[in-house]
């Protein structure tokens, strides 16, 4: 007999959450496996031996089947053939007798079909993603349709053949690129790069470059933000919607800085709220006044908890200011306008910034002498 040591009759019912609910987001419907799994052990027959009839005859026995471990790509047979083990992390499938192990899954649609997807591999979507389904991969995402209000996550690029509409809840995050037709409302985070033909009111960050081209490529409403360059066709609308662009820097070194200031001035609160309440103790000590043992446990507490923030503070400014200098740092940004930019358009390159007044064509924006200035394409 052949033992399996994986779902081989997945069933895609919904998984019973504690309160009694359903939840049809997660669906048991991928069998993962790491390198090294054993997969399948083929145990071998055992023919029997023969036997005697009350005429002392002869009895032969019973021919026993004989199985076969059949394996298809990425499965390794050992040695003694009795057993098969995963050559790659991926998900193991059993098709016609033959064990197989994909570092690609492949599905038609994210939906009520298959659920959330979290994958060690690389995903391929023959259709769509609906609205309210996550992918997580660790290797690449690929859509051939479109994806709506969903949660993308890849530990490589995400390719969107159709483009994303997000409807103001979808977001993708790649350590990777960004590719995608167009991305619409919807927040985007890559460590790489991003193009796409059009962005239309969202939240887009590169690590260094967005560039958006094509037969449409307009940047129209949202925030985009890239680390060296902002390359597009039309910039801003003439209905004035906000759009803010900015390069300079990686924009997860403008958020940390944000972080920064927030921590600093809650731990300065905090001091402020302590010091009063020590410097009067201090006060009623010189004056002779005894306090119990547990009063003069607290106001150590408070000691130590204003010494730690004080602490915390000074590490703040120092990362702030090293922080702040890799703003300072990036001459080379800068913002490249093919076609036209609107009037009322924010540029912002390191920490400083303009809004343009009136449309201009053909520009580009860079940092000279301490300002944004426009010259010539």
């Amino acid at each position: 007999k052949i033992e399996y040591y994986f779902e081989t009759d997945l069933n895609t019912k919904p998984t019973l959450k504690e309160d009694g609910s359903v939840d049809f987001y997660n669906l048991n419907t991928v069998s993962h496996c790491k390198q090294g799994d054993v997969l399948a052990r083929l145990f071998p027959e055992d023919p029997g031996e023969p036997g005697r009839s009350i005429y002392d005859e002869n009895i032969s026995p019973r021919e026993v089947k004989q199985e076969k471990l059949n394996f298809g790509k990425n499965v390794v047979l050992s040695e003694d053939r009795l057993e098969l083990t995963a050559a790659v992390n991926g998900h193991v499938t059993l098709l016609n007798g033959v064990v197989s192990v994909s570092n690609v899954l492949q599905v038609d649609n994210v939906d009520m079909s298959t659920g959330n997807i979290d994958y060690d591999g690389s995903v391929k979507v023959n259709g769509n993603v609906c609205t309210n389904f996550s992918v997580k991969a660790k290797g690449d995402i690929e859509v051939n349709g479109v994806v709506e209000g969903a949660y993308l996550e890849a530990g490589g690029n995400i390719i969107i053949a159709r483009g994303m509409n997000g409807m103001a809840r979808g977001s993708l995050n790649a350590e990777g690129n960004v590719v995608s037709k167009f991305i619409e409302n919807a927040k985007v985070n890559a460590k790489g790069y991003v193009s796409t033909e059009s962005i239309l009111h969202s939240e887009v960050m590169a690590g260094t470059e967005i560039v958006v081209e094509g037969r449409r490529g307009f940047i129209t409403g949202g925030r985009v933000s890239a680390g060296n360059l902002v390359r597009v066709k039309t910039l801003g609308s003439l209905m004035g919607s906000d759009t803010v662009v900015e390069v300079g820097a990686d924009p997860s070194v403008k958020l940390r800085i944000q972080e920064i200031q927030k921590q600093i001035a809650e731990s300065k609160k905090q001091i402020d709220t302590i010091h009063p309440v020590l410097k009067s103790a201090a006060a009623k000590l010189s004056q002779g006044v005894k306090f119990k043992q547990e009063q003069l446990m607290y106001f150590q507490e408070l000691l130590q908890q204003e010494n730690m923030k004080k602490k915390e503070i000074e590490a703040g400014i120092k990362e702030m200011s090293s922080l702040q200098l890799m703003l300072e740092g990036s001459a080379t940004a800068k913002v490249e306008v093919t076609g036209e930019v609107f009037g009322g358009t924010r540029i912002c390159i390191s920490d400083v910034s303009m809004v343009t007044k009136n449309s201009m064509k053909y520009c580009k924006f860079i940092k000279q002498q301490g300002d944004v200035k426009m010259v010539a394409l």
